[in-house]
Parts: C-alpha cells; structure tokens; sequence
C-alpha cells in the first residue's frame, strides 16, 4: 500500500486535500469517487515524507515507550488477552499524550479491519524492520515471541547507544574545555602581552608574531570569525543530510583513528543480529536484506547491504555477497560459510553479533583510555606554543638587557 496525497471537489464544488492509503494511483482515484470526491490532482507520497506527517500528527514517542509498548504486548498477548482489549489496557495506562494519541490510532485502525502492522506503518513512529517483523509474526501466529525479541533488540540497540555516548563524555568536555581556554588565552592574555612587546619596539620571534595576530583576530573580528563558523555548519549540515552527503560523511565515520572501527563493528553487529532475528521469523532473505539495511543506521553498510541483496536476488551465495562486500572479517566469513552449509545461518549470524558485541563492548570500555593520550599531546602542544610565543621574546629582551649591563 502507497500514501496519496490528494486535491478533489465534493459535490458542493469546493477544495478538499487529504491522504489516502491505496495500492495504486488509479486505486486512489477510484476510492475518491467512492467517496463522492472528483479528483483534481492525486499523487505519491515518499515513503519518509508519509512517515514524517505521521509523526508530526501524533508528537514525540520515546524509545523507552516503544519499549514498554513491545514488552506489555508481549506480556499480554501471552496472557490470551486480545489485541484491542491489550492497547485499550496500555492505553489507559499511558502517562505521554503522544503514546497515548498512537495507541488511539492504533485501536481505530485494528476497528476499520486492517492488520496491527499497517497500523504499526501508518503512525510513523516504528521502523520499517519493527513493522516487518510484527508482520511476520502476524503470519506466523508468533506475534508474542516477535514482540519479546523486538523488545530485547531495543533494548540492547538503546543500551549500546548510551555506552558509546557515556565513553566519549570525557573526552568531549575536556576539548570544550581546551576549545573555551584557547579563546580566554587569546582575548584576553597575549592582548596584555602584546602591548608590553609593543612598548620595548623589538624584533619578535615568528611565532609570537602569529600568536598576536590571532589574537588580534579574535578581538577585532570576532563576528566575522562567528558569521565564518556559523556559516560552515550550516554548510556541513546541509551537506551531511545529502544523500551523497550522508554517504561519504557514515563512511568517514568509519574511518576515525579511534572510534571508527568500534562504530563499524557496533554497525554490524546490529545487522548480524538483526539479520538474525529476520531469518529466524521466517522473514525471506532477500526481503530480510532490504530492512535490515536500514537498521545499521550507517548509508555507507546500508549501501554495502543493498549490493548484498541485490547480488542474492541474481542467485548468488550469502557467503559471495558478503565476501564481496569487503566489510566482514575473514572469522565472520568463515562463520557464513558454516552456516549456510549447515542450513543454520540465522544461528550462526547471532553468534557473529555476540563476537562483535563482545569487542565492542571491551573497546567501549577502554575508549576513554585510548583517547585520553590523544588528548594529553594536543594540551602539551598548546602550552609548548603558548609558552615559546610569550616567553620567547621576554627570555630575548632579557639576554639584551644584560648584555648591555
């Protein structure tokens, strides 16, 4: 099914716009005139575009409430509760006005006959592979252990997120620290120590003359200089939510001296698990391919997974593609190649994810360790040129005040 957007005339003559579900154009045109409405213009929306007005409707849902929505589901669906009496419960429990306001929709489209996955889709608030995989538990009568799963996949993807976000704190606050130092040193310390310089009319060394003009640029031009930074990130931000922005700037990620290697294999570490969990479902392979590409939350993998997928679609191995793909390691590959020898590639791809996992967490925990040093030598390096610019030419006018003596 396909989000319309569309402009009719009823039957007094005036303007109505609205959204429309079909699975076609001409399906969405002929459910207008079911409604009475002549059609005047009716077109597709964008899948992210449908998804973004369907938040915008309901309001900021957590990821704690998405949650709690998939552990309660679980909980009652395993009890023999049905589903409408289950989101009726949830909702009466609900302390957010936009959890609550979902769950109403969801009950609306449950009571208009249409699957808890479409309604899952219609809130845009749950991913593409969140509503896949409820999907397939629809199918596969395992709705209840699909919600569980899902409920631990969030909570590990949550926890993950924290624990990075937790490592770099320090070294976040101590280059704002540096970043904020640099700027009082240059409003307001080498301006006294260039006026002193000033009044003996001495030759000074290059760098306190660099020193100084910095200075002086921060003092003089300090709007320019923040109309320059302002101007810069707007420029970056614009550049990196790009599609060809997004693609090189995930891959750039990557690639960072100390963090770039556990961002990948956190990255895969989500796409083996959830790859995983798709195949496990009974999800098909080259559909698991397609959802799980956007899990990853990284363009480069996803673009790198979409050739995999493209590449089983053309009858090749799981274990080609990824070979291919030049981003596994030759351990998880050998891992594939048991599996799909033996018929238990799902088993194998979570034990691939618990590999990853386990050194992402050890990288984790020695990230700030491994930064630490990085960020000792950038301090040892603007005092060693803080001190030679200023104390320089004082140690100069000394030597040639005595030598005059």
């Amino acid at each position: 099914m396909l989000t319309f957007s569309y402009r009719a005339r009823d039957a007094r003559g005036e303007l109505v716009q609205g959204h429309l579900e079909a699975a076609d154009g001409g399906a969405a045109a002929d459910a207008l005139l079911a409604r009475g409405l002549t059609p005047v213009h009716v077109s597709a929306q964008q899948a992210g575009e449908a998804r973004k007005r369907a938040r915008e409707r309901i309001g900021h849902v957590s990821d704690e409430d998405i949650m709690f929505f998939s552990r309660q589901m679980h909980t009652l669906l395993r009890a023999g509760v049905p589903i409408l009496q289950a989101l009726a419960g949830l909702r009466d429990s609900a302390t957010s006005p936009a959890f609550a306001k979902m769950l109403d929709g969801l009950r609306d489209s449950l009571d208009s006959g249409r699957e808890l996955s479409h309604g899952l889709a219609a809130t845009g608030v749950f991913s593409e592979f969140y509503v896949q995989m409820v999907r397939v538990g629809e199918a596969t009568g395992r709705l209840e252990a699909i919600f569980m799963t899902l409920f631990n996949h969030l909570r590990f993807d949550k926890e993950m997120r924290a624990r990075v976000k937790a490592a770099l704190r320090y070294p976040s606050f101590v280059i704002i620290a540096l970043a904020a130092a640099m700027v009082a040193i240059n409003v307001l310390i080498i301006p006294t120590f260039a006026d002193v310089f000033r009044n003996f009319n001495a030759t000074l060394p290059l760098m306190t003359r660099v020193l100084i003009a910095i200075s002086n640029g921060f003092v003089h031009y300090w709007w320019l200089l923040l109309l320059g930074a302002t101007g810069l990130g707007f420029a970056a931000w614009t550049f990196v939510n790009s599609p060809g922005g997004r693609l090189l700037w995930d891959e750039g990620k990557l690639r960072l001296p100390v963090i770039g290697s556990t961002l990948r294999k956190a990255a895969l570490a989500r796409f083996a698990r959830s790859f995983s969990l798709a195949l496990s479902s009974g999800l098909p392979a080259i559909q698991a391919f397609s959802v799980v590409a956007r899990v990853v939350d990284n363009a480069f993998l996803a673009e790198h997974i979409e050739a995999m997928r493209v590449g089983v679609e053309r009858g090749e191995s799981i274990l080609r593609v990824a070979s291919s793909s030049g981003v596994f390691t030759p351990v998880v590959l050998q891992m594939i190649a048991v599996g799909e020898e033996s018929g238990a590639i799902d088993d194998l791809l979570l034990e691939v994810a618990e590999m990853y996992e386990r050194e992402v967490d050890y990288e984790i925990d020695t990230l700030s360790a491994r930064i630490e040093p990085l960020l000792i030598v950038a301090l040892g390096a603007m005092v060693l040129v803080m001190a030679l610019g200023i104390f320089l030419p004082i140690w100069d006018l000394s030597s040639a005040m005595l030598g005059k003596r």
